[in-house]
């Protein structure tokens, strides 16, 4: 895959996201939500950063199994249950994402829910990548 990210100056400055992914390729993986479930389907991590890793590893765990890298995803949306909580944690959640998925960063968007299907959850990730 080719991407090319995209930041117009005319848009603020994007921090641990890009304003727009092009991408080449010839398979589309879209990667369902992911929250902080183990192997044995349970909630694990009782705050946002354990929750947030938990359920990134999950999302790049699908990801690696259908074939592809962190770089290789065009867009991720986070689904949280306290944006205000999640802003705080920013700095941290950052830290974990490159830790992770390193600094090729996708098209973001993060929205507040009500609640998840799981009502311990904090956090969902899904997405979809574009692999070669």
């Amino acid at each position: 895959m080719t991407t090319e990210r995209v930041n117009p100056p005319e848009l603020s400055p994007p921090t641990g996201f890009s304003h727009a992914v092009v991408a080449t390729g010839s398979r589309v993986v879209f990667l369902a939500g992911q929250t902080a479930l183990d192997a044995d389907g349970k909630v694990t991590g009782g705050t946002l950063p354990e929750q947030f890793e938990k359920a990134l590893g999950n999302l790049l765990a699908a990801l690696r199994a259908a074939g592809g890298v962190p770089a290789d995803l065009a867009r991720v949306t986070v689904y949280a249950t306290d944006v205000a909580a999640y802003r705080a944690q920013a700095g941290r959640l950052g830290r974990i994402w490159r830790d992770l998925a390193g600094r090729d960063y996708p098209a973001m968007a993060v929205v507040e829910v009500v609640r998840l299907w799981d009502e311990q959850a904090l956090v969902e990730l899904d997405g979809f990548a574009v692999l070669t």
